[in-house]
């Protein structure tokens, strides 16, 4: 019988249950957008979250599938393993079957018994059943639907039999099924041991409790069954390989390795280097897949560390180009079938990887160098350990996470003082929040209060302009005025949006608010202090929004949404919003892309947007509505952003749902017009667009039509026709400097032979030292070249000074470089070292700058000192 492939085991799981009437459902993404408490998917019952907690009702009862799932942080995190074990990794499928309220124990027990060991053919002898200690019904259950042999069913406690998905959330008991792997089969003792030789296989989990923060435990409303099969063990299993590593769909990979390496794996000392590399480009192309980023934050934080930890662990493979993005194409090969999105999305991968693989090559090689020279220091010093400032250092400098610091340290049996670094990593987290605080949090303000009361502020700002409001409280601060009401129309700075701004109208006198914030409970309306205004605990004050400002915000943030959509129409749906600011004359947009967008795809945003503008949809706002509410609709949320039990989500039609709580437009007409004025990016992986709406947008047009109109009389010409004038102008322009700068360097070269004339022979070698005063158009290298053909046998430096910096060109000729073993470059560093600056270049040719003009003269002579 030939041995199963691996698409043959995923097949006839999701055979097996589609058999017992479970409805097959695809796989979640990598990226739980809707989730705000996960970074990545770690389980296959995160998609089933919301019935889990009664949230939603299930389509079906029954459910099976092959989940992508990720553990790289948190309570689930095997990386440390990865690559130098044979069964853990980032990335790996999760088979999984499930009863929503509908069967239970005795069920799930029995038919992954079935599976395992009639379809499958697993000796019976060799598996083994964990239960949670005090869970004697599924305990019994397994003695009475099973025939496994009694003494195979053993207790664990809660760190090994009792699953949760996370600190909070659905959770129960469990019953995992082990295989021993020993050579005699008497592994019994080494299960639940972290033993290779006695690994699991399916995590039978029946979840009846949801975890609260307090660590409580609250009964579900129904019973469920989530189990997790570990797909990547399973067909070493069934396929009888001693490593995860050896099945087909990694050996496809590390074959792809060895193509670009022109290593072999299986005879290679490195062999965890192979394997550390084929998992992390599984993790990588997967997620990037379902979009994530590489950045500096949270997830993409994450994926950056895995690919540098790969990109580590390839200069053990003596692979010092970029090369991880070409492997892409394996991992595709490999899964592309099993999961058809990383075939649609390969390229975008493909650039995101290699972008990301060549800024760190950039840096790896000499924060290594670093590291050596950190470790002989202990070492000579006789330490065990890397100080912890140290181990910053190259964290900082060089973009090293603490795990691969640890990883070359301990290949010269070194620990680093992790501990310390953290400190030192916070240190510098302290010191950026003080640099760019700018606003105080309530709890900094010694109010003077008025009325306590514990509920927040009331915004009416959705419905209304105006409102007659008591107040609670006040603050003075210098000539600063900072004052809370009951409610308000007034809008806190908050979710990018800005301020309002307007009037207060007390009885004695008018306010100007300036700007208002949102901090905790509290809307703070800032104004200047008149000095002379008391306060009463009966004040009430008559507050009112500037119209027009808040008129051109709502706009402008309602256009956001819009250009939301359309930038995950035209680039795809790994578009996310990274960040935004949303102000009376423009808006700001942040948003993960990973290449700066043509003009072809910044005309097709425009042309959706305004198109959606014409379309006049109205807005739907959906208050203080449940957020499982909000999710069911598909509103869109990201990581990152918190949320409550209840909040807002802005629609326009099925085009646009998001959560927000900002001000809005009527209907999208009301934006009158957008326009797109500057694209750019911020970081890696994040570009920005900036853009204007409305009156602003039409003074732009008018702008643009006066330049075009003046365009046109000067060139005498159609408006179509400016673009081609211009370009011919600035190509006729380009010739004429190009003229000059030749007929300047003609002129400059004419002197060249009375420098000779003028040269000094030191030791039988004529040597020319000379300062010029060049023309803008004449580089001092072409000047160079032209006294080194002219001059025969012999050294020259010539030097110049632009703009209060001094530039140095020393020319060797080649008899003196063949016979004598003469160096420009080693001559240029010593020249420009006497200026404090610094040089280099070929043995015939070399330049160097410097900024101390007082020595000028002195670096000019120093060629004397040197021939000599």
């Amino acid at each position: 019988m030939s041995q199963p492939t691996s698409r043959d085991i995923r097949s006839q799981f999701i055979k097996y249950f589609e058999d017992k009437e479970h409805k097959f459902v695809p796989s979640a993404p990598v990226i739980p957008h809707n989730d705000p408490t996960l970074l990545f998917t770690n389980a296959g019952m995160n998609q089933f979250k919301p019935i889990f907690l009664g949230q939603q009702k299930p389509e079906y009862q029954r459910a099976v599938n092959s989940q992508k799932c990720i553990r790289v942080s948190g309570k689930h995190n095997d990386l440390e393993e990865v690559g130098h074990d044979t069964y853990h990794h980032t990335f790996f499928e999760m088979l999984g079957n499930w009863s929503f309220g509908d069967y239970y124990k005795s069920e799930a027990i029995r038919w992954a018994w079935d599976l395992l060991t009639s379809v499958w053919g697993l000796p019976k002898d060799r598996l083994y059943a964990t239960v949670y200690k005090d869970d004697d019904e599924a305990f019994d259950l397994w003695k009475k639907v099973t025939d496994i042999h009694p003494d195979h069913v053993m207790r664990f406690g809660e760190k090994d039999n009792f699953w949760e998905m996370g600190e909070t959330g659905p959770c129960g008991p469990c019953s995992e099924i082990h295989i021993d792997l020993t050579k005699e089969g008497n592994g019994g003792t080494l299960v639940n041991k972290g033993s290779p030789d006695v690994i699991e296989l399916w995590n039978l989990v029946f979840i009846q409790y949801n975890r609260q923060a307090d660590r409580s435990l609250v009964p579900l409303p129904s019973k469920h069954v989530d189990t997790g099969a570990g797909f990547e063990r399973i067909v070493r299993v069934l396929q009888k390989k001693t490593s995860n590593y050896d099945i087909d769909i990694f050996q496809d990979i590390i074959q792809d390795i060895e193509r670009h390496t022109k290593k072999t794996y299986a005879d290679h000392p490195q062999q965890a280097s192979f394997r550390v590399i084929a998992d992390h480009i599984r993790m990588l192309t997967f997620s990037i897949t379902d979009g994530a980023i590489p950045g500096n934050e949270g997830r993409g934080y994450v994926l950056r560390r895995i690919l540098r930890r790969a990109a580590l662990y390839a200069r053990k493979l003596e692979m010092h180009e970029p090369f991880i993005y070409k492997l892409v194409a394996g991992v595709t090969k490999a899964m592309g079938e099993a999961f058809p999105e990383i075939k649609s999305r390969q390229a975008f991968v493909e650039k995101v990887l290699k972008t990301e693989e060549e800024n760190f090559n950039n840096t790896l090689d000499r924060g290594l160098e670093v590291f050596e020279n950190m470790a002989a220091k202990a070492l000579k010093k006789g330490q065990s350990v890397i100080e912890g400032a140290e181990v910053f250092k190259l964290y900082d400098t060089f973009g090293f996470p603490l795990d691969l610091t640890r990883i070359v340290a301990s290949e010269k049996n070194l620990a680093i003082d992790e501990e310390g670094a953290r400190a030192e990593m916070e240190k510098q987290k302290q010191r950026s929040r003080e640099e760019g605080k700018k606003k105080f949090t309530s709890a900094d303000v010694q109010w003077t209060v008025l009325h306590a009361v514990s509920s927040p502020t009331v915004f009416m700002g959705y419905e209304t302009l105006e409102s007659r409001s008591r107040l609670l409280k006040y603050h003075r601060d210098g000539k600063t005025l900072k004052l809370v009401f009951d409610k308000t129309p007034f809008y806190g700075e908050s979710g990018g949006q800005v301020g309002d701004t307007g009037t207060i109208r007390f009885a004695e006198q008018e306010l100007e608010i300036w700007d208002t914030q949102k901090i905790g409970d509290d809307i703070v309306h800032f104004a200047d202090d008149p000095d002379n205004l008391a306060f009463r605990p009966d004040m009430v004050a008559d507050l009112k929004v500037t119209d027009m400002r808040r008129q051109s915000i709502a706009k402008n943030h309602s256009a956001t949404h819009l250009v939301h959509a359309a930038l995950r129409q035209v680039l795809g749906t790994h578009v996310q919003q990274s960040g935004s600011v949303v102000e009376p004359d423009r808006l700001r947009f942040d948003y993960t892309h990973f290449e700066k967008m043509t003009d072809e795809q910044i005309e097709a945003v425009e042309r959706i947007v305004n198109n959606k503008i014409r379309e006049n949809i109205p807005l739907t706002h959906h208050r203080d509505i449940p957020l499982s509410a909000a999710k069911q609709m598909g509103a869109l949320s990201f990581f990152g952003d918190k949320y409550g039990e209840k909040v807002n989500v802005v629609q326009f039609s099925d085009y646009s749902k998001e959560f927000c709580g900002g001000v809005h437009v009527r209907s999208t007409g009301q934006i009158g017009y957008f326009r797109i004025t500057i694209e750019t990016s911020v970081a890696a992986g994040i570009r920005r667009i900036e853009a204007v709406t409305g009156d602003t947008a039409e003074r732009l047009i008018n702008r643009d039509r006066r330049i075009v109109d003046v365009l046109t009389t000067v060139f005498s010409c159609q408006p179509e026709d400016v673009l081609r004038k211009v370009d011919e102008l600035q190509t006729t322009k380009r010739e004429l400097e190009k003229d000059l700068a030749e007929t300047q360097l003609k002129l400059v070269t004419l002197m060249i032979d009375e420098f000779i004339i003028k040269a000094r022979m030191i030791n039988g070698v004529r040597v020319v030292s000379e300062k010029l005063d060049l023309p803008p158009a004449v580089e001092l290298k072409d000047v160079g070249d032209k006294l080194r053909e002219k001059l025969g046998s012999g050294v020259g430096i010539l030097g110049t000074m632009r703009d209060e910096v001094l530039s140095f060109v020393c020319v060797v000729t080649d008899d003196l470089v063949r016979e004598k073993k003469w160096n420009a470059g080693h001559f240029i560093k010593e020249i420009a070292r006497e200026a404090g600056g610094s040089g280099g270049g070929r043995p015939h040719l070399a330049t160097a700058g410097a900024r101390d003009v007082s020595r000028f003269d002195q670096a000019m002579k120093k060629i004397f000192d040197l021939i000599r």
